[in-house]
């Protein structure tokens, strides 16, 4: 097997500047097609430039159906009308697509859960494998500490950053539900709610501001005491290894739709 042949989706914003660099510094990929959106001014630059390594003698473009043709995946942080079109074009050409894109609706995940009978689709609201490793740890923490333990999810970003929640708050926020085997939607506390706090919600508080990266943590307050679990996320790199981790473990597989939980419980399988 040969080197797996990556596209970057988003290839002008800092997560895709980052996966470019990382995958031309990684032995057993190869950069197969870097994309912006028509009209980005990133189109037509060196990606390899662009992301700081030095040039690749491949430029930034907007065409992606012609990229997906001599690909073996695709890694994906743009946003949810650009990671459905990624996603259909995925199933079509039967490959391996890494999604980090957050803020999809109902709507969205169901039309991804269907791209997935025909690609391998793995998506996280993080693609760092110690923020899953961590949602391993909140869910069982969850399951063992009950509702006596008020859980409140905080969590900060650049100013720059939209959604809020994160993703990855949400990400945490889920696994704190399965722990005590409810629905997030049934058990979310509004963050600006007045009076006693409802037995079993789980809170979420978001900030925002400078240039931080992400930092989560999970506090689960109980009757006197309190335990917190936490990351801080001190460059993009850990998701841009995260993402590329997934990709090569998604060769081969089987289509369906993926988590980072099932890319921790096995491992990469071996190139060659």
């Amino acid at each position: 097997m040969g080197d797996m042949r990556l596209i970057v989706a988003g290839a002008g914003g800092r997560m895709g500047r980052a996966l470019v660099a990382l995958i031309a510094a990684t032995e057993g990929v190869t950069l197969a097609g870097a994309l912006e959106a028509p009209g980005n001014a990133a189109i037509g630059q060196d990606a390899g430039t662009l992301a700081g390594c030095g040039a690749l003698d491949l430029v930034v473009g907007a065409d992606a159906l012609n990229a997906v043709v001599q690909a073996d995946g695709i890694l994906d942080f743009t946003t949810p009308r650009a990671s459905l079109e990624l996603a259909a074009l995925a199933a079509q050409a039967r490959i391996v697509h890494v999604i980090g894109t957050t803020g999809f609706s109902a709507e969205d995940l169901g039309a991804l859960a269907a791209a997935a009978h025909h690609a391998v689709i793995v998506k996280s609201g993080n693609m760092s494998l110690a923020v899953n490793l961590l949602a391993a740890l909140v869910e069982q923490a969850a399951r063992a500490l009950g509702p006596d333990y008020d859980v409140e999810i905080l969590e900060a970003h650049h100013r720059m950053k939209v959604d809020a929640p994160s993703g990855t708050a949400l990400l945490l926020g889920e696994a704190a539900a399965r722990g005590r085997g409810v629905a997030l939607d049934a058990a979310r506390g509004d963050g600006a709610h007045k009076g006693p706090r409802k037995r079993g919600a789980i809170g979420f508080s978001s900030l925002r501001g400078g240039t931080m990266v992400g930092e989560h943590t999970v506090i689960f307050a109980g009757p006197g005491e309190r335990l917190e679990l936490a990351h801080k996320a001190e460059e993009r790199g850990i998701f841009a290894r995260g993402a590329l981790h997934a990709a090569l473990w998604g060769r081969g597989k089987k289509p369906g739709l993926y988590s980072m939980a099932d890319v921790l419980a096995s491992p990469v399988a071996q190139q060659g």
